[in-house]
């Protein structure tokens, strides 16, 4: 069973009991809930019709209380024309939000489209900045920056630095070891103090 990404308590069992417990937050007011409930109506998922109107609603009032990840999706419904007429320009601008928000995601769809706009030094500066946060496929486009002779050998090892620091961080004994708990019952009990 997995945890709650709300109260870290073990999840709910059914389907109707997350759409409840994601609906109570909303009332809330808590950004989260209202991406997870955008994201039920823009795919039809958990019993809803697909109501981009509505998704797109919910993902603008999330992204204004703070969730960068609202703000990537509703970037990515303006841009692509999701539920909306397209409008790259306000796409775009939800991106920036987003990347402001340190969402990775919008970093790199943002150094995209300066890279297609021709703004070489514009798109590598987005994808460093996602790379150092621990984006891989960023890290991947500033090594061939790197190779095209567009990047500095000085702010590749800056972002290759900042993204192994950020790897080694986030590693923990536990976390490497889970597989194995969750491959054999009793050791995952005897972990738990339940056995």
């Amino acid at each position: 069973m997995g945890k709650c990404e709300f109260c870290r308590q073990i999840d709910v069992d059914t389907d109707e009991e997350r759409v409840e417990q994601v609906n109570e937050l909303v009332k809330k007011n808590n950004p989260r809930a209202m991406e997870i409930l955008a994201r039920y109506h823009a795919f039809g998922e958990m019993g809803f019709r697909v109501d981009y109107a509505k998704s797109n609603e919910l993902l603008l009032k999330a992204g204004e209380l703070g969730c960068s990840e609202a703000y990537y999706n509703l970037g990515n419904s303006h841009y692509y024309g999701n539920g909306v007429e397209r409008n790259v320009k306000k796409g775009k601008k939800y991106w920036e939000l987003a990347a402001i928000g340190g969402n990775v995601g919008a970093r790199n769809n943002l150094g995209t489209t300066e890279g297609y706009a021709g703004n070489e030094q514009r798109a590598y500066r987005h994808f460093m900045i996602a790379a150092k946060a621990g984006d891989k496929e960023c890290l991947d486009k500033v090594r061939k920056g790197f190779e095209r002779g567009v990047v500095t050998k000085d702010d590749y090892a800056e972002a290759l630095r900042d993204y192994q620091k950020i790897h080694e961080e986030t590693k923990s004994e536990m976390r490497d070891e889970a597989p194995r708990y969750q491959a054999n019952p009793s050791l995952y009990a005897a972990l738990c103090g339940s056995g």
